[in-house]
């Protein structure tokens, strides 16, 4: 089939089930996570890291609760854990859905994460225990008092068709993802810290001077300050190593049959399933996996697994009583872990009515989010306390659960005192959220319900699909939208800074606090973790107060994997477990 014709039927599989798209927040949403099949482990995000449809990612190993190793000094090339003597090959087969995209610059939702963190290699990339370690760069040091890295890249990596890969390759295919004719949605928000990458973005430049190609595999990349987390924002798709002369030569179809960097390629793509096929070429120890099939339709995902057609699915809240049941054989196969992830209701504060604080605020309190984790997810989630979760380390953790209290004559009280009080003069109020089916999940229902009992709000739902959905948050078309956020990077910076700065891409709300816009620009460059830390504390502090936002959840994955399947490990956020991942029959 000719590139053309794969383009014509990715563009009719988009139309067609791009509605269940689900992965790993960040980018649908994690609001719809308990409803909607998902990509299992990707899922995750948002985003946006991003923002995710699903809340797929599941993880069973702590959290860091240090910041990753954005400060190390170097980085040597790690084994990677030692594995049963097994027969490599054999095929996983996952339920999935399609991506919005396959080129890593555009990606800013977690089902497209899964699929290109798999096909294309990055310098470094995180593991299951949210490590960050060498990929294409065998290892890194510091020079220039900690503002310049110099990675030093693998001689031996190529592209799939047996091409060199080298530093030039990562310095055009960042000036790509910043480039202004492609007009990322999200390149500037991971690369903008390198020196002159925003100048190359907005076309005031010709290269972006903060990358130094010294050799065929050695890259100096110096960045505006030190900032302890650089080295993690490296991991996110932005940064991934694509061929630009295929991308330029042929911008619309390439992505049909890229030339790989990563540890797998895309075999095909149909109306049923997308196939990996392990890259023979892979710099890295390569994949024991050596096909991947990831079944876009053929029934309900529990009950494919169940009938032995899937190897790993994502258990939803209506299925977890039966699934946890100890007279249930699927009991056994259960992995249940906490996500580093958080749904929200957001509010555009330029629009009516949540120009009005009052009115953000009354929403805020008329939530009852005990309820919705407990009785309407039956427990697959925890109850908000912020916005940032739990396991990421917080200085205001107890001050911040404090305003996080479900206060319905509170929230009378407030909307009675806003200026949308008086007969009339309440515009309406319309939620959006990703969707097509007209079908609203129980969390949608059960919010709307608050929302009226609580205020006497009545709440008109619109849906659209998935990546209509994150095309308009770039453009803030909505007032009032549901979505979730899974991290990219196990750092407060990736939740506060990244989505609440008045100058964030990601801030897709208008919100703008000068004072919080200080404190996150201290956090950048703040070297003592402790002081780090509560500068973040105090500004998440000031957001809740201000309520941009309304944090409802965060994540729990609960995920069946079959015995035959080994290395399989759950994490807190996205990383290409699939390199991990063998079958033991």
């Amino acid at each position: 089939m000719s590139k053309r014709m794969l383009l014509v039927l990715l563009a009719v599989l988009l139309i067609l089930v791009c509605s269940c798209a689900g992965a790993l927040l960040g980018a649908g949403v994690l609001w719809m996570a308990r409803q909607t099949p998902v990509a299992t482990q990707v899922v995750p995000a948002e985003t946006p890291s991003a923002e995710t449809p699903s809340s797929a990612t599941p993880s069973s190993s702590p959290v860091p609760e240090s910041t990753p190793a954005g400060g190390n000094k170097e980085g040597k090339l790690t084994p990677r854990p030692s594995q049963p003597q097994v027969q490599g090959g054999g095929t996983l087969r996952l339920w999935g859905s399609l991506p919005p995209t396959l080129d890593p610059a555009m990606v800013q939702d977690t089902t497209s994460s899964f699929y290109v963190t798999h096909l294309f290699s990055g310098l470094v990339r995180l593991t299951a225990d949210l490590e960050i370690v060498p990929d294409l760069a065998s290892e890194w040091s510091l020079e220039n008092d900690g503002l310049t890295y110099v990675f030093r890249l693998n001689p031996e990596a190529t592209f799939a068709d047996g091409s060199p890969l080298t530093a030039e390759h990562v310095r055009r295919s960042w000036e790509r993802a910043c480039s202004p004719a492609l007009d990322s949605p999200v390149a500037l928000a991971y690369l903008q810290d390198i020196v002159g990458a925003g100048e190359y973005a907005r076309g005031q430049a010709d290269r972006i001077v903060g990358l130094e190609v010294r050799d065929a595999h050695t890259l100096a990349v110096t960045i505006d300050s030190y900032k302890s987390y650089f080295l993690a924002k490296l991991t996110y798709p932005t940064a991934l190593v694509v061929d630009v002369d295929q991308a330029e030569a042929d911008p619309d179809g390439w992505m049909l049959d890229p030339n790989v960097s990563g540890p797998f390629q895309l075999q095909s793509v149909t109306q049923s399933q997308i196939v990996f096929s392990r890259n023979p070429r892979y710099h890295g120890s390569p994949p024991q996996l050596e096909r991947v099939e990831i079944v876009l339709d053929g029934g309900l995902p529990i009950t494919m697994y169940e009938n032995d057609r899937l190897d790993i699915v994502d258990v939803w809240a209506d299925e977890l009583d039966r699934v946890t049941d100890p007279y249930n054989p699927l009991h056994t196969e259960l992995h249940v872990a906490s996500e580093l992830s958080v749904d929200y209701l957001a509010m555009d504060v330029t629009r009516p009515p949540f120009d009005d604080p009052l009115v953000r605020q009354a929403i805020f309190f008329a939530i009852d989010r005990e309820k919705l984790a407990s009785l309407v997810l039956n427990n697959t989630a925890l109850p908000a306390r912020g916005i940032v979760p739990p396991a990421l380390v917080q200085a205001e953790a107890d001050a911040a659960a404090a305003l996080m209290v479900y206060d319905p004559d509170k929230a009378r009280r407030l909307l009675q005192e806003s200026r949308y009080s008086q007969p009339g003069a309440m515009p309406e109020v319309v939620l959006s959220i990703s969707g097509t089916s007209g079908y609203l999940p129980e969390e949608t229902e059960a919010v709307l319900a608050m929302l009226e009992e609580n205020l006497g709000l009545v709440v008109t739902v619109e849906q659209i699909d998935w990546p209509d959905f994150l095309q308009d948050l770039n453009s803030r078309r909505y007032a009032f939208y549901a979505s979730g956020w899974m991290a990219d990077y196990p750092d407060q910076q990736n939740f506060l800074d990244l989505l609440f700065h008045s100058d964030s891409p990601q801030n897709h709300v208008g919100y703008s606090n000068a004072e919080v816009d200080r404190l996150l620009e201290q956090a950048r460059v703040e070297l003592n973790a402790v002081e780090r830390a509560r500068l973040y504390g105090q500004a998440e502090l000031l957001i809740l107060q201000d309520a941009p936002w309304v944090p409802l959840t965060h994540g729990e994955a609960y995920t069946l994997v079959k015995p035959r399947v080994g290395g399989y490990r759950s994490s807190a956020s996205l990383y290409p477990w699939l390199l991990d991942v063998y079958l033991q029959e």
